[in-house]
């Protein structure tokens, strides 16, 4: 994997509040080796290792994406869940940002017949063909793909198994992170004081709560992507 220089400073990351970790009564002892002190009850993460694992996953996903590796990114949790769309769709990911629901990786054709029905009833919808159904019919079929738009809307496009999953919040996303696991999946994890830092291939200490850090976080990787994305087409293009 080629090392990059990613502009991450510490300074952008304190006011983004990256550091705070939760009360120390609610820490992992695992984390220890990322907590740089205490202070008023909640630890302080270590932000130069912050910036050490986040630069390593930036080169991480930028060489993935040079690739042409398929990256899904989640986060359910309402404070962050725009912040996961939006970085998502400027990146060109799969994201999962309303609810996790149980089974969608580890039961792949479950989950590819719901998106062939999503993608029928879209494609229906945008064709006139649904409503000229029976209203009561029209009625059931509507909630249904509301219902697919909600929680399979950010992988409507995707065909296959993700190459790379990353997970904002380990102990909201733990499904996901489990199927991951089972599957053989690479994962990328912000990991926040409370959490187990050895349950993801490459984890980021990082507060998980607050929109802005996550916000920071997710834009660096997204520009990593981005960025082999584009050197990908570049070389396609000579």
């Amino acid at each position: 994997m080629t090392k990059r220089y990613w502009k991450i400073g510490l300074e952008e990351m304190m006011k983004a509040g990256v550091h705070l970790g939760h009360s120390t009564r609610k820490w992992n002892p695992r984390m220890a080796p990322y907590i740089s002190a205490k202070r008023k009850g909640i630890h302080i993460t270590n932000l130069t290792r912050t910036a050490r694992f986040l630069s390593e996953a930036c080169n991480l996903v930028f060489d993935a994406a040079s690739r042409g590796k398929c990256f899904l990114i989640v986060g359910t949790e309402r404070e962050v869940a725009s912040s996961v769309a939006s970085a998502a769709i400027r990146a060109r990911c799969h994201y999962v940002n309303k609810k996790w629901i149980g089974g969608m990786l580890t039961n792949w054709s479950t989950t590819e017949r719901r998106l062939y029905k999503f993608r029928d009833l879209r494609a229906e919808q945008k064709t006139g063909k649904l409503n000229r159904l029976p209203k009561k019919e029209v009625a059931i079929l509507k909630r249904q793909l509301s219902h697919l738009q909600r929680y399979l809307g950010g992988i409507k496009y995707m065909t296959r198994l993700p190459d790379i999953v990353i997970v904002v919040d380990q102990k909201k996303e733990y499904t996901a992170l489990r199927e991951c696991l089972i599957l053989g999946i690479p994962t990328i994890c912000l990991i926040d004081t409370n959490c187990d830092p050895d349950l993801a291939d490459l984890s980021i200490p990082a507060n998980d709560d607050a929109r802005s850090s996550v916000r920071l976080i997710l834009n660096k990787l997204v520009s990593a992507i981005c960025k082999g994305r584009s050197s990908s087409s570049s070389i396609r293009n000579r």
